[in-house]
């Protein structure tokens, strides 16, 4: 049996070890998604009246408008860090597109929901997240 060289052994950070433990987490919580998921099915009504709606939707807007602005301030400069900031910014924009849609779902408002979901956030979504992934490699 070789000796391995103390040069040579592979050293783990306490992070590093800590990744399992995290990614179970995560996973397990994704799993208990699931059945909360059916209990929100059958229990949430179909429609309610929202207090604070305006502030719910320009909060969103602003965090979008903060999002697009700083990827595209970071990928001018060519900075690293806009790959989570694209990332951040596509979740909202899909997360945006999605309750765009479905809460105009049966209103007059629905037709112009679809088309600001295909033409502008979804592409957007799209063109933010290719970001993302190709700063990170």
């Amino acid at each position: 049996m070789a000796l391995v060289a103390p040069q040579y052994r592979v050293r783990r950070s306490p992070a590093v070890l800590r990744v399992p433990a995290l990614a179970t987490v995560l996973t397990g919580a994704g799993a208990a998604l699931v059945p909360w998921m059916l209990v929100l099915a059958k229990t949430v009504p179909q429609s309610t009246e929202v207090s604070n709606w305006a502030t719910a939707w320009i909060g969103l807007d602003v965090m979008l408008a903060a999002g697009l602005a700083g990827t595209g301030a970071l990928l001018r400069r060519g900075d690293p860090r806009v790959a989570p900031v694209a990332a951040a910014t596509a979740a909202l924009l899909a997360m945006d597109a999605w309750f765009d849609v479905t809460t105009s779902a049966g209103t007059s408002g629905q037709g112009m929901a679809l088309l600001l979901a295909a033409a502008a956030e979804v592409p957007l979504a799209v063109a933010c997240a290719v970001i993302a992934a190709r700063r990170t490699s």
